[in-house]
């Protein structure tokens, strides 16, 4: 006998949980107020050094597309409380999307779950892919928004958000394709739609000279690191990490399957080939980190939805333990983060936890250089610790404010690794390197990895003559220019 769909009044019950929960779930990132991760760091040191007045590509290396820097002079590229609000703020924005996108697509109780199963699952996974906002996490808006403008046969707003996505995640491009299979007889338009912000884009960047820089950073090293992944063996790799993010996503996956067995053949026709260019997305570089997969959770969290609300009509009580079950299995692993961190922040104790490691010996370095500092001084790390200019609020002054460009060895492997991707120009690039002259130097490499001293490379050892060392920590040494 089939269960009766939920009465307006158990929709409002619904409506009611939903307005509390997604909202908290959001704001539940605040526990990390005191933190900065990996990747996120990069994007806000790049907002200190536009407000610093200089521009990305042709006064400083930034290999990622520019609206990830724009996004964080919101804040004045500062961490803290207003980070994890204006956080809080996007997941909100991107929930209220999916809402939008599943309701107009089948009706209010679809627009219900997938905000709740956005928020959740933009919570309660691994910190390190869903508390940073990076350009991962940053295209999710625009990803949800060119599909509901997709859905709604409005190509060039459509192609607009899309393109808008490109300006954060080149993997916009397959947001792109998505949206050409909703609109398939409406190419041109959609096309139109993408080249405007591109084109804005592309256009600011050669009126002011961060043409070539642009070229070079996003797209030349960005191939050359998407080639040589560190990865032994790829499927491998694919195959394990593709089924931990599923097993802790299983509501979502199970639900997906739901909606596509049970749902018309034109949705089933458009929500897998959206799934499918997302995925192939996610593979990219056959890296597989867990951030990759945020380019998944959009089509995952709008097929489930339309899932759920077809298993409940069907079995509402073996839906509600199912889904109850499945989520419980990440907020069990999950939400004790949020707790302890919230109770060391209460307690003036540092986390105990190895993810924090660097983050919080950067905070101590930038403690003692803000001690040393006096105004216009300027900062140059070696290594990849971008997190050093946010607590110091400092700039480089010149190009390069970390080693990546000047050893050609990418920081997903320079702390035990010394083969480049990138030598020649390396070269280069330490010898333009060696005629500046920042105030400080943090090494924060040579101590994880000595065969990456700076010290190593002769272009830089008589620069380094010009500095003697003032202070250090754990895994820092900090040098300042002799007067």
């Amino acid at each position: 006998m089939e269960t009766p769909i939920p009465t307006s009044r158990e929709s409002r019950w619904i409506l009611r949980a939903v307005l509390i929960l997604v909202p908290l779930f959001a704001l539940l990132r605040l526990a990390h107020w005191n933190l900065l991760w990996a990747d996120e760091d990069y994007h806000v040191a790049a907002a200190v050094n536009i407000l610093h007045g200089r521009v990305p590509y042709r006064d400083f290396w930034y290999d990622k597309p520019p609206l990830n820097a724009v996004f964080y002079l919101l804040i004045g590229g500062h961490a803290g409380v207003a980070l994890r609000l204006l956080d809080a703020g996007y997941v909100l924005l991107a929930c209220y999307l999916a809402y939008r996108l599943a309701r107009t697509w089948w009706s209010p109780k679809e627009g219900y779950a997938a905000a709740f199963l956005l928020a959740f699952f933009t919570t309660f996974y691994l910190p390190s892919a869903v508390i940073p906002f990076a350009a991962d996490a940053l295209m999710i808006v625009p990803h949800l928004a060119a599909i509901y403008y997709a859905r709604q046969r409005r190509p060039v707003w459509a192609g607009l958000f899309a393109g808008v996505g490109f300006l954060f995640n080149i993997k916009a491009l397959f947001v792109l394709a998505a949206c050409g299979v909703f609109l398939i007889s409406q190419l041109l338009p959609l096309l139109l739609g993408f080249a405007l912000p591109v084109v804005a884009g592309l256009g600011w960047a050669a009126a002011s000279g961060a043409w070539p820089g642009y070229c070079e950073q996003v797209w030349r090293w960005g191939l050359l690191y998407a080639r040589n992944s560190p990865v032994a063996h790829p499927l491998l790799t694919g195959v394990s990490r593709t089924a931990n993010w599923l097993g802790f996503h299983a509501a979502l996956a199970v639900a997906t399957a739901v909606c596509l067995v049970k749902t018309d053949a034109r949705d089933r026709i458009r929500l897998g080939a959206w799934i499918a260019l997302s995925f192939v997305a996610v593979c990219l570089g056959t890296r597989f980190a867990p951030h990759y997969f945020l380019q998944l959770l959009p089509p995952l969290v709008i097929a489930a939805s339309r899932g759920i609300v077809l298993a409940f009509q069907a079995r509402r009580t073996l839906t509600s333990v199912s889904l109850g079950v499945l989520l419980l299995v990440p907020l069990i692993r999950f939400s004790p983060h949020y707790v302890t961190l919230a109770f060391n922040a209460a307690i003036h104790r540092q986390p105990q936890w190895s993810d924090v490691v660097m983050d919080l010996d950067s905070q101590r370095a930038a403690a003692q250089i803000r001690d040393l500092a006096r105004p216009g001084d300027t900062l140059f790390v070696w290594g990849y610790r971008p997190d050093l200019y946010v607590y110091t609020h400092m700039s480089s002054d010149n190009r390069f404010w970390d080693s990546q460009p000047l050893t050609g060895v990418p920081a997903d492997r320079h702390l035990s690794a010394t083969n480049a991707i990138y030598g020649g120009p390396a070269a280069a690039n330490r010898v333009q390197l060696a005629r500046s002259h920042p105030t400080f130097i943090v090494d924060g490499l040579s101590l994880l990895n000595p065969r990456l001293s700076p010290q190593v490379y002769p272009e830089l050892r008589r620069w380094l003559k010009q500095y003697h060392l003032v202070s250090r920590t754990k895994l820092s040494l900090i040098y300042k220019r002799s007067e």
